[in-house]
């Protein structure tokens, strides 16, 4: 070396300053305290570095440093690996001080370099924070979390093909399930997580050459990390949180919130499935679904995050797991309905889905299973999993809320498919199907019966349609109607519900007393269609309310029940027509009860009190005073003689009924001469001839169909009382084996066929009737070929006609 030196000392210029950067470059190497000889990123990288780490970083350096790096972008990947070097001495040395300055200067070099050089910095900087958050101090975690949120609020134009986010998924859910011992330092940690967590999110959702963070994997460990933290925050703080928002800002809970609604705002439609599936396995692995609390408002923010159009998605996702949990308890099946029900409410501002009826099949699929689980004490196949009657019918009154709820988000039209869907799944012996098991019998068949009108009533309170034709068409009305002939009270009382919600388009059901001050009037007369619906089904209706007044097991709420149906068609169908009729129908109940001896004598002034009720409204809404002059005579009579004949004392949850035998006099009955006299000449006297053929019961729909049957019993005497027939048509129209029927009309097709096919023609025209053809023949061409009158008054003579000549075999073809 000494003869080295001494050579370069003496030796040509030229020779001499290249031996000494040769000299200079060995020196560098072998002696890396030689701080003159470093290269200059490097000292610019220790210049920013003060000799005590709590002066922080020198921002005189540091701008040189940042001059440095743009003037030489292709120096930036030798910066940033210095100064991840510098970084990983410091924290094995212990020197938290320095650390920070070095993170410092990472960001700004982040902040400062253009987009398209980025890159250079990106792998060694995210280097430094995996080694940071492997760290074991949490303030080193809390640093690495917020650079990393820096970083991902940078935009980047250059793709990165190569860059990976894995172990910050992991990393950043793992900080979020923090039990640090001290509360405010876990709090910390949980928050970091969280909002490293989000900064994932928004650095890789819209770059679609990044990690796909929608997978499954991801997903898992995402959403868990996130519920987990709004769990606690629902558990502790959820009264006071409300109270006092400024107390929790910052909390994990708020963060939490924030991080899951950017989260779903940003999935698109097939991403909505796997950001769905880790709540649901969240709500089951933690046994959160009981009770209105956690996974209802997980559901609301989820409901309101995720774009409108996307709805019917989560709702589907929640179908699917509703049946997935058939064989769970029924507080598990309750709570999953419950958010159901809750979605179905926000979802009325989006799409239902394509599958509207899906979903009352599988919420009626529910009803039919709870029912076999309520009567067997089992939710299992197996017997080894007890139920009891009460979860079972918090979770069948939990379904028919949500098939409500459901129902108000339809269009009118889809409504009406609805509810005739679910009258097709009632089970009526010999005309629908039973929707219950076969092992569950009568007491099945009746709960479903009971819960499938309940869930009827629900979809007609909102139901409101100008036309009464579509709303109650006869496919709808007449099965419904025959409930009424039912000796289930229950059933009778929801089916008279359920008629007066679908004809009360003005909503006076809830207002019907005995004075029309309160009832919001028509100012118009009856539409057409309501003309047109009257005239097609007012005797039904009229019948059925007949009947249903009559049955022996009526009670209070049935009275009510039939008043208020009857106010309700009076205000909205009522025409001079119609108000006859009603009369004449209110005439004949009061009429027949002194024939009806079987009623009891609490029936008997129900249906006089009922009378009473409804003679004097209708007598307020349009006929002359005369009438109510005459009803309020009668009404006064009783109120001092009979007042048991009233719907005051009737209808009150203590009536008062008279000792013994109930008696009443003509003077307190309503006089159909009195009634005729009342509504002369006014225009009700165009329709007071119908007075003179008393009401009674006409056989229409399927009752008429039933007594055509072949195999309908001949003998029922048609003169005795009318209720008894009925009731015998009608037990025999739903205990005949279809069966049998079914098979004996398919043998007589057959016979026809058969023989239409091999018998001659002779025979089949002698089996046929063509004797009464032919006459009617015979008359139509005497019409047409009768000759026209002669002018001189002579008939012409008269001529064979065509078809009676006689022909030669030969002429004939």
């Amino acid at each position: 070396n000494q003869v080295y030196v001494q050579f370069v000392i003496q030796g040509p210029r030229k020779v001499r300053k290249t031996s000494v950067c040769v000299l200079c470059w060995q020196l560098t190497r072998l002696c890396g305290c030689c701080w003159a000889l470093r290269p200059r990123y490097k000292r610019l990288v220790d210049n920013i570095f003060p000799e005590d780490p709590e002066e922080g970083l020198v921002k005189a350096n540091m701008e040189k440093l940042t001059f440095f790096a743009l003037s030489a972008p292709e120096k930036l990947d030798r910066i940033a690996a210095y100064l991840s070097e510098r970084l990983t001495r410091e924290l094995n040395r212990h020197r938290y001080g320095y650390v920070c300055i070095a993170m410092e200067a990472m960001e700004q070099l982040l902040l400062a370099c253009h987009c398209q050089s980025i890159n250079l910095l990106v792998e060694s900087f995210l280097s430094t924070l995996r080694l940071l958050l492997e760290a074991d101090k949490p303030h080193l975690h809390i640093l690495a979390t917020n650079s990393f949120v820096k970083f991902a609020n940078i935009e980047e134009d250059t793709p990165s093909y190569h860059r990976s986010y894995d172990f910050f998924v992991s990393r950043f859910s793992e900080m979020c399930h923090s039990d640090h011992e001290d509360l405010d330092t876990r709090n910390k940690i949980r928050v970091s997580g969280i909002r490293g967590l989000q900064g994932v999110v928004r650095k890789t959702v819209d770059d679609e050459l990044q990690v796909n963070i929608w997978e499954p994997r991801h997903m898992e460990q995402i959403v868990p990390a996130l519920l987990v933290n709004l769990q606690q925050h629902s558990q502790n703080d959820s009264g006071l949180f409300s109270a006092f928002p400024s107390l929790f800002s910052g909390s994990p809970a708020e963060q939490t919130e924030v991080c899951f609604r950017e989260l779903l705002c940003r999935a698109a439609y097939g991403h909505i499935n796997n950001a769905i599936k880790p709540v649901l396995m969240h709500l089951d692995s933690h046994s959160l679904w009981q009770g209105r609390g956690f996974a209802v408002q997980c559901f609301q923010i989820i409901m309101y995050s995720i774009q409108s159009q996307h709805s019917h998605l989560v709702i589907q996702q929640l179908l699917g797991h509703l049946d997935a949990n058939s064989r769970s308890p029924a507080s598990v099946r309750a709570g999953i309905v419950e958010v159901l029900s809750e979605a179905a409410v926000i979802e009325a501002t989006g799409s239902v889905g394509p599958t509207v009826l899906e979903v009352f099949n599988t919420l009626l699929r529910q009803l039919r299973q709870s029912v076999d689980y309520q009567l067997t004490g089992y939710y299992d196949n197996g017997g080894k999993h007890k139920t009891s009657s009460i979860e079972e019918k918090k979770l069948q009154d939990a379904v028919i809320k949500t098939i409500g709820s459901f129902a108000n988000t339809l269009p009118i039209y889809q409504r009406s498919e609805v509810m005739l869907f679910i009258m097709g799944k009632i089970p009526v012996p010999g005309i629908y199907p039973a929707l219950g098991s076969p092992n569950s019998g009568f007491e099945g068949s009746r709960m479903i019966q009971v819960m499938l009108l309940k869930s009827l009533l629900q979809v007609s309170e909102h139901y409101e349609s100008s036309n009464l034709l579509t709303a109650l068409p006869s496919s709808f009305l007449e099965p419904l109607l025959s409930f009424t002939l039912m000796e289930d009270p229950e059933i009778r009382l929801l089916v008279l519900s359920i008629l007066t919600s679908l004809i009360d388009r003005r909503h006076n059901a809830s207002r019907v007393a005995f004075d029309v001050s309160s009832l919001e009037m028509k100012e118009d007369r009856c539409s057409r269609q309501d003309n047109l619906f009257m005239r097609k089904h007012a005797q039904r209706l009229y019948r059925h309310v007949y009947l249903a007044s009559r049955e022996e097991n009526s009670g209070r709420s049935h009275y009510q029940a039939l008043f208020t149906l009857l106010a309700v068609l009076s205000v909205e169908l009522a025409n001079e027509e119609v108000v006859v009729d009603l009369i004449r129908l209110i005439l004949a109940l009061q009429m027949t009860l002194s024939n009806q001896e079987c009623l009891s004598v609490f029936n008997r002034c129900g249906i006089h009190a009922l009378c009473a009720a409804f003679l004097n409204l209708l007598s307020q809404l349009g006929p002359p005073p005369t009438l109510h002059q005459h009803i309020t005579q009668v009404i006064e009579s009783r109120q001092k003689d009979a007042p048991h004949l009233l719907p005051e004392v009737m209808f009150c949850d203590k009536p008062r009924l008279p000792e013994g035998e109930l008696k009443v006099d003509e003077a307190l009955l309503f006089i159909q001469s009195k009634i005729c006299e009342a509504l002369a000449g006014s225009s009700y006297s165009a329709h007071c001839e119908r007075f003179n053929t008393p009401y009674t019961p006409q056989l229409t729909g399927t009752q008429t169909r039933v007594t055509n049957h072949p195999l309908f019993p001949r003998h029922v005497n048609f003169s005795r009382s009318v209720r008894e027939d009925l009731s015998l048509i009608w037990f025999f129209f739903l205990s005949e084996d279809r069966g049998v029927v079914e098979e004996e009309e398919r043998r007589k097709r057959m016979e026809v066929v058969e023989r239409f096919q091999t018998a001659p023609f002779e025979e089949i025209a002698a089996q046929c009737g063509t004797s009464l053809l032919q006459s009617k023949l015979n008359q139509v061409f005497e019409l047409i070929i009768r000759p026209p009158p002669s002018p001189s008054g002579h008939s012409a003579p008269r001529s064979t006609p065509v078809y009676e000549m006689k022909f030669p075999d030969l002429c004939v073809y």
